[in-house]
């Protein structure tokens, strides 16, 4: 299921154990990401490279942002 959070949510999700994936180029990661985020770049985002990834916890899904 997907769905938009706000900024507390946000928070809140990552404080209660959720993954955060950033889905940025692998370049603008490097250069600044949320602390303990997984670079995954939107472009290698396949079923296949997120195999791995334990869905009995949420997973919060993030790009970027002007805030």
């Amino acid at each position: 299921m997907l769905t938009d959070v706000d900024i507390d949510q946000f928070d809140r999700l990552l404080a209660d154990g959720a993954l955060l994936i950033e889905v940025l180029p692998r370049g603008e990661y490097d250069d600044e990401h949320v602390p303990g985020a997984v670079n995954i770049p939107l472009r290698d985002l396949t079923a296949q490279s997120v195999a791995h990834i334990d869905r009995a916890n949420p997973i919060v899904v993030y790009c970027w942002d002007s805030l």
